[in-house]
């Protein structure tokens, strides 16, 4: 399988999180990756819910993934609520949280995502960031929404590995949901690497509406 690659390292990319977990869930490898192999380049978390437990969690996360690269921005608003009491609020949060005109990726759930929080920010994403490339991201949940991805980014096995072994120590808040354990995450990342064909069998995937081909 031919495969496509970024034309120049990101400068900045910003990762949009309905939820404290939500970023590494459906895209810490592809950021593992691209902060390994693309040192200038700067991240920005912004995570629209989340109480002080929770908030915790993520900026740990954050900072093992990516150290001092990574910025931290918290909407503080209601899981659960968004499109119902605060879509105003999360339109401003994720306008906030970055120049439009610099990011050159952006990170955010799916626009067809099934959890409402997911799927406003998905939205907000899709009215802000309209020059960048916005790749969406897949979170695995009851509702059984996962279709079928139009960009993989394949991984190692170590790297597939070292994904469930971050979520479990960081965000230990989130280990009492029925779906959040290493064998869900491991087999997701194993179906979509056969999918892609991905050398080692593993892989992350994501929805891209427009992608510019050179």
């Amino acid at each position: 399988m031919i495969g496509l690659r970024l034309e120049r390292a990101p400068d900045s990319v910003v990762c949009l999180g309905a939820h404290p977990d939500d970023i590494e869930v459906g895209a810490l490898g592809f950021l593992a990756n691209l902060a390994r192999t693309a040192p200038d380049t700067s991240f920005i978390f912004a995570i629209a819910t989340g109480d002080d437990e929770r908030i915790e969690e993520a900026t740990e996360s954050a900072r093992a993934l990516l150290g001092d690269r990574v910025s931290l921005l918290f909407g503080n608003l209601t899981d659960g609520m968004l499109p119902y009491d605060h879509a105003a609020e999360v339109k401003s949060f994720i306008r906030g949280a970055a120049d439009p005109g610099t990011a050159d990726i952006v990170l955010a759930p799916r626009r067809i995502d099934r959890h409402q929080d997911h799927r406003l920010v998905a939205e907000m994403a899709h009215q802000v960031f309209r020059k960048s490339l916005i790749l969406e991201y897949e979170i695995v949940k009851l509702e059984g929404d996962l279709g079928q991805p139009s960009l993989y980014h394949p991984l190692s096995k170590s790297e597939a590995a070292a994904k469930a072994d971050h979520l479990a120590k960081h965000f230990p808040g989130q280990h009492d949901k029925i779906w959040y354990d290493r064998e869900t995450f491991m087999g997701l990342m194993r179906i979509r690497g056969i999918e892609c064909l991905a050398p080692d069998g593993y892989a992350e995937a994501f929805h891209a509406g427009r992608i510019s081909l050179s």
